[in-house]
């Protein structure tokens, strides 16, 4: 009788044994990764990187520090943690904090509602101002406000500063959309607007719905998940005549060959997927991309309002043939 395999332990995309307290200390390594990413954009710029655990959202919220001595949480951490429920104090529940996450819905909407043309930019935090992606993130941002576009960004140091820089330098709107983190991560100083998010969702469907394309330099997890959840919305429709440009050929070459050979060579997207997405490392490239999208969302809406006008043309047409044809018969 043949002996039974031995089977083998799971393990991580490193190679080492999978198991939760590996997971866990993975975990504060990845969050302390992100810190300094963003205190290492700052400092490249010449700043001092913020101080502290978020000194700003602790002074918002003064009377949750009052009663909770707990170690501070963010909202996120708050709202997908599955820690014991505090039945009796209805600030703690779900349906209070669903009525937070409406108002701040509300005030997105509110300090965003001006915003018609905008393009979100994504990147790493970390990249130098001498650093030839954060130039060309200048650049392209420059010549999409010289074209009247808004540029938007997380806000932070890196790439998304590169953008806001541009924007300013083209005489166009600077929007920056920070988001509430474990640490102070301070925004950078060439944003025009910004608002502070406390949840990622909510902060991901502004950066949508104010946005008519993303440009998409060279980055980690959050670039990339802003990457696949636009792509993923235009595959089902939910936007459409949305640009992907995607900065830098050296450093997507390797995503795309993958998506390409294993995901397309298995079937798992369409081969016109990969139309979806634009590759250059060429600025102005970039813009036009942008540009020629927007003319064409502007035809698209010129379109529909058109099919619509005719299409209420035609049933006033059809009720007065109707009512003609009834007092004809009356007589």
């Amino acid at each position: 009788m043949p002996k039974p395999k031995k089977r083998k332990a799971p393990r991580t995309a490193r190679g080492k044994p999978a198991d939760p307290r590996l997971r866990r200390t993975a975990e504060h390594a990845a969050l302390a990764g992100v810190r300094e990413r963003l205190h290492e954009g700052h400092r490249a710029a010449g700043r001092k990187p913020p101080g502290g655990r978020r000194t700003r959202e602790a002074q918002r919220r003064i009377d949750d520090a009052i009663r909770d001595a707990t170690p501070p949480m963010t909202e996120d951490q708050k709202l997908l943690s599955f820690a014991p429920k505090h039945s009796d104090d209805f600030t703690r529940t779900d349906p209070w904090r669903v009525m937070r996450i409406m108002g701040e819905f509300i005030e997105g909407f509110d300090k965003l509602a001006t915003v018609e043309k905008g393009v979100t930019f994504f990147g790493s935090a970390r990249t130098a101002p001498d650093d030839p992606q954060y130039l060309a993130a200048v650049e392209t941002a420059k010549l999409l406000a010289e074209m009247g576009f808004a540029i938007v960004t997380g806000a932070g140091p890196g790439i998304m500063e590169a953008a806001n820089k541009g924007a300013q330098e083209g005489g166009g709107h600077s929007v920056g959309c920070n988001i509430e983190l474990p640490f102070e991560q301070g925004a950078n100083p060439y944003v025009d607007t910004l608002i502070d998010f406390r949840y990622f969702f909510v902060r991901k469907t502004m950066f949508i719905k104010y946005s008519i394309g993303y440009v998409i330099f060279p980055g980690g997890f959050g670039t990339m998940d802003e990457l696949f959840e636009a792509l993923t919305l235009i595959q089902t429709g939910k936007i459409s005549q949305f640009p992907v440009v995607l900065f830098g050929t050296h450093y997507w070459a390797g995503l795309v060959r993958w998506m390409q050979a294993r995901v397309l060579g298995e079937k798992k997207i369409s081969p016109g997927d990969l139309d979806l997405v634009v590759i250059t490392d060429d600025p102005r490239e970039a813009a036009d991309v942008i540009a020629a999208a927007w003319e064409a969302q502007m035809q698209e809406a010129a379109d529909a309002v058109r099919k619509s006008w005719q299409g209420q043309m035609n049933r006033m047409e059809r009720e007065a043939k109707r009512l003609t044809e009834a007092a004809r018969r009356k007589r």
